[in-house]
This record gives C-alpha cells, sequence and structure tokens, in this order.
C-alpha cells in the first residue's frame, strides 16, 4: 500500500488499482510488463471518434448532402 496525505495533512491509506490489457487474446495485468513494455503501453494513443476530423465534417453537411443513387430513401 502506498501512503498519501490529504489537503488537512492526515495520512490516508490507498491500495493500488490493477489495470489489465488484452495480449494475444488472454488478460494480463500491466504491472507485470517490462519497462519497455510498460512505455509503449502508456504511451499508446487511443481513437476517439469525436474527435475525427471526419466526423465533424459529416454532422455539418450531412442534412444538406443529397443521397443520390445509394438507394436511400431519405
Amino acid at each position: 500500500m502506498q501512503t498519501f496525505y490529504n489537503k488537512d495533512g492526515q495520512e490516508i491509506f490507498r491500495t493500488q488499482c490493477q489495470v489489465f490489457t488484452r495480449v494475444m487474446g488472454y488478460l494480463r495485468p500491466v504491472s507485470h510488463y517490462n519497462i519497455g513494455k510498460k512505455s509503449e503501453f502508456y504511451s499508446r494513443k487511443y481513437f476517439d471518434e469525436q474527435k475525427t476530423a471526419n466526423s465533424t465534417f459529416v454532422r455539418q453537411f450531412a442534412p444538406q448532402m443529397a443521397f443520390v443513387g445509394c438507394g436511400c430513401t431519405e
């Protein structure tokens, strides 16, 4: 356990949270990785659909686009 202090200066105890990731089809705790693999894991960038430039474009122009030739009924 690690020791921390709150804003009043009182000592509080917290337990470490285990982070698991999937490797080759099974779950494994990141704490068991070597230094290089941990560095790689924590530097990963995750895909976020809200941040993509295309989603902004679609939200802006989708109502105005004509869906010609796609078989859409809208």
